[in-house]
């Protein structure tokens, strides 16, 4: 039985988390693609997580200001 944790709660969101996640890995020069990305390696796309978690804690930090 197998069930993903990775689901996307508002779906409407889809998109713009794909933009920012090719944005982030674009930032950190990982060659990520619509589509088929398993020839990246684990610490590449490690950095785009890592990216897109920077980005967001940056963002909230801004918003207490």
């Amino acid at each position: 039985m197998s069930s993903s944790r990775n689901r996307i709660l508002v779906p409407e969101a889809k998109e713009a988390l794909n933009q920012f996640k090719m944005e982030a890995a674009h930032e950190v020069g990982t060659p990520l693609t619509n589509g088929y990305n398993g020839d990246l390696t684990s610490r590449q796309n490690g950095s785009v997580g890592g990216q897109m978690v920077k980005k967001m804690v940056q963002d909230y930090e801004n918003r207490l200001k």
